[in-house]
């Protein structure tokens, strides 16, 4: 029998070796893609919940077509905002306050009561644009940067940058949805 004529047999230790690596590097990259995944379904989520909102105020302010005006905010409402301060007997002024509550994630609570059942860091604003039109607006902090919102959308704006080591600068984590709600005048 010829020694160059034998046939292999069985797997080397290399080419286990290979195999393992290539695996290994597959795991590890259905490791990222499952984390971005979740990076994505959270920004969904916060959009939904933003969308949600912001049709809930348009439509408030068109029930109370006649008192509009009231519902123009100052100051963002949600975050930082104690909306138990809000107080009056107003239908505006009672719509303000549950829609600063709903910001601030009254529907869902957990233990002690801390609410999270909206977006994060949300707030709310209703600015009159004149001649009958009001922009509604619902910011949020994103999870991650991407471009940054118009300027001419205040609400929300410087609010949502991080320190010197965050990648959130430039209002680039800040996520904004807006609607323009138009009363006309039927007089």
């Amino acid at each position: 029998m010829n020694m160059h004529t034998r046939a292999q047999r069985g797997v080397s230790l290399v080419e286990v070796l290979v195999a393992m690596v290539i695996l290994a590097v597959g795991l590890l990259g259905l490791v990222g893609l499952q984390g971005r995944l979740h990076v994505l379904q959270m920004e969904s989520y916060q959009r939904a919940q933003a969308l949600i909102l912001l049709h809930d105020m348009a439509s408030r302010v068109m029930l109370n077509r006649n008192n509009a005006d009231d519902y123009v905010t100052g100051s963002p409402l949600g975050e930082g905002a104690n909306c138990a301060l809000i107080v009056g007997a107003t239908r505006a002024i009672e719509d303000s306050r549950d829609w600063c509550n709903a910001i601030q994630g009254s529907a869902e609570t957990i233990g002690g009561g801390t609410k999270v059942g909206a977006m994060l860091g949300g707030r709310g604003c209703v600015e009159s644009l004149g001649s009958g039109e009001y922009l509604i607006a619902v910011a949020w902090q994103g999870l991650g940067p991407v471009s940054a919102p118009p300027d001419s959308v205040a609400c929300g704006l410087g609010d949502y940058d991080g320190g010197a080591d965050s990648v959130c600068v430039d209002d680039l984590c800040r996520r904004v949805v807006t609607t323009v709600v138009r009363i006309a005048d039927l007089t």
